[in-house]
């Protein structure tokens, strides 16, 4: 029985091990370059959480697949506050993972996904949305931020994760405050 089990695995597993092995070198003995994500089209037309929210952490790309990076920007804000969805879409997924609410929408014409956590959502799976569209809001229990509460802003296209910021236009993204400049030779109102 054990001959045989070994006979088995020897010619099942072993050759996809070395497959796979082999596919991920180059003929110099290198590692293969991870593939180069495709563009990412600017099409957010708001920010998940208030006007010009600061990004308390920003992407760190892994260096492999499970390797250690952040997948992700965390954009600070208060417990209570309306997440929005950045652009246009479809809801695909509005429920809690590993005890956190989470909040993922497939945007409209493109591959890409966003994700927002920790948000008790307010839509519901297969939900379109519009850009601006309140999908939940933050909570502010269990924040992986430490004493600051923060929105994990997540984009993913298939199972790649990607900078979310490279949605944000560059209008979107150094938009500051609005200023009001005087009109000039407008007579005041008279009091």
């Amino acid at each position: 029985m054990r001959r045989t089990m070994r006979w088995v695995w020897a010619a099942t597993v072993l050759p996809l091990v070395l497959a796979v092995t082999v596919a991920g070198a180059r003929a110099d003995g290198a590692p293969a370059p991870a593939p180069v994500p495709a563009s990412v089209p600017a099409v957010a037309r708001v920010w998940p959480v208030g006007v010009r929210p600061p990004v308390l952490r920003g992407w760190e790309p892994p260096a492999s697949v499970y390797g250690p990076g952040h997948r992700g920007v965390d954009v600070g804000t208060a417990a209570g506050e309306p997440v929005r969805a950045v652009a246009a879409g479809r809801v695909s997924y509005a429920g809690r993972v590993a005890g956190r609410g989470v909040v993922s929408v497939e945007l409209a014409g493109t591959e890409l996904r966003t994700t927002y956590e920790p948000v008790t959502a307010t839509v519901r799976k297969g939900e379109e949305v519009t850009a601006g569209q309140v999908v939940g809001v933050v909570e502010g229990a269990g924040a992986h931020c430490g004493a600051a509460v923060c929105v994990h802003w997540g984009l993913l296209r298939g199972e790649v994760y990607l900078d979310p910021l490279l949605l944000v236009p560059p209008w979107l993204l150094n938009r500051g405050p609005a200023r009001l400049l005087p009109v000039l030779g407008v007579p005041l109102p008279e009091g």
